[in-house]
């Protein structure tokens, strides 16, 4: 998976690091040490967090960041530089062991680490569309030494986000922070995806309709099948309008990025056959296609790294520790956990043979042609691609 960098407004030029935007403000006595995590009576005795990150969502944010900013916007004050937190975008505190520290209001060049959909060049536009998933966000051109304490506040449209590090062992681990920071930039960004993930009803209800925030639908394409699901709406005109927007340019970026995976090249033709099914029209085509290579993609996937091949329940374990291998983390905009559920519950759910009750979104009964026929639809064709789509991003 090819990974790139996409600088924000605070960055002097996309693609160039020239400098920051202006010095920072410096500033003296600034004793922060941590966060009370409880009240107390005076000569009582508190829990101190001294190292945190949330965001906005949370319970306690806007009172831990209102005594933070008054307490950074006094001293700012003080050093001559008054400063307004609250209308400031990105605020970055770094505290040196002296107690003296560098304040970048709106300032400070910021570098996001992503992976993308498709090969990129040096210099080239990135479009929301490009990114699957947000992994780091960095500094680049201000100092930051393993001594230095850190705090920082940033907005994404209506929500923010706080990291705090107060290094109480004096050894701070940048490499921790810039993923953390990831975290907090990805998970305010695709607030709206994790809360369908994290809401289990509507969740089910998506599952249960065949959907799933796919890396190449994950954006506002899902989001809209994801409010019309929590509506209890139809959703037949968005599936329609999305089905819409795969023509043959967006069907082979897909498949071009499948063929750079060794164990999706053997299946060369069939996929092939499966893409040309779908511009035709034609869902049976592909869903007898996609639905029945899947788990022999993951088999030849799972005999590369180990030698040999294994049965489903060992497969998708596969997928989903290869998934967070892949991102680092199990909470990424792969979802790898929430994923396995999706292949559980929809791409290989049981049936009952004897009630004939099997839709053609799974495997199971498209396999022993159980599916009832008014469910091969072009939207069920889309899942099943999208399916093969994922494990790409996985595998």
């Amino acid at each position: 998976m090819s990974e790139a960098t996409e600088h924000t407004p605070q960055a002097p030029m996309p693609g160039v690091l020239e400098g920051n935007l202006k010095e920072p403000i410096r500033l003296t006595g600034i004793e922060l040490n941590g966060i009370s995590a409880e009240a107390s009576n005076k000569g009582g005795t508190v829990r101190i967090w001294t190292r945190l990150f949330m965001t906005s969502e949370e319970r306690l944010f806007h009172r831990i960041v209102k005594s933070l900013a008054s307490h950074i916007e006094l001293r700012a004050s003080q050093a001559g530089h008054p400063v307004s937190i609250e209308k400031t975008g990105f605020t970055l505190l770094v505290i040196h062991p002296d107690n003296t520290a560098d304040l970048w209001a709106d300032a400070a060049a910021v570098v996001i680490q992503a992976q993308m959909k498709r090969p990129v060049q040096a210099g080239a536009v990135v479009f929301e569309a490009d990114i699957t998933d947000i992994i780091a966000m960095s500094f680049p051109l201000v100092p930051i030494e393993t001594g230095d304490r850190v705090v920082c506040i940033f907005r994404e449209g209506w929500r923010f986000a706080l990291f705090l590090d107060c290094n109480p062992e004096g050894h701070l681990s940048v490499a921790d922070m810039e993923r953390d920071l990831g975290t907090l930039s990805r998970r305010l960004k695709y607030t709206e995806i994790y809360e369908a993930i994290e809401n289990d009803d509507l969740f089910k209800g998506l599952i249960d309709s065949g959907w799933f925030p796919f890396a190449e639908i994950m954006g506002a394409e899902f989001v809209q099948l994801s409010m019309r699901s929590e509506a209890k709406l139809d959703l037949d005109d968005v599936e329609a309008a999305l089905t819409s927007k795969f023509d043959s340019a967006r069907l082979e970026q897909m498949f071009a990025r499948w063929m750079t995976k060794p164990h999706f090249a053997g299946k060369e033709k069939l996929l092939r056959s499966a893409l040309t099914g779908f511009s035709n029209g034609d869902p049976v085509h592909v869903l007898k296609i996609a639905l029945t290579e899947i788990e022999g993609i993951l088999n030849d996937a799972y005999r590369k790294r180990h030698g040999k091949g294994a049965k489903l329940k060992k497969l998708l374990e596969f997928a989903i520790l290869s998934a967070e291998e892949k991102t680092g983390q199990p909470h990424s905009l792969m979802f790898p956990t929430a994923f396995a559920r999706y292949l559980r519950e929809y791409t290989f759910a049981d049936f009952d043979p004897a009630a004939r009750n099997g839709k053609a979104g799974s495997r199971h009964a498209v396999g022993h042609g159980a599916a009832e026929s008014d469910s091969y639809t072009l939207a069920r064709a889309l899942q099943a691609l999208l399916t093969v789509d994922q494990l790409a991003f996985y595998t």
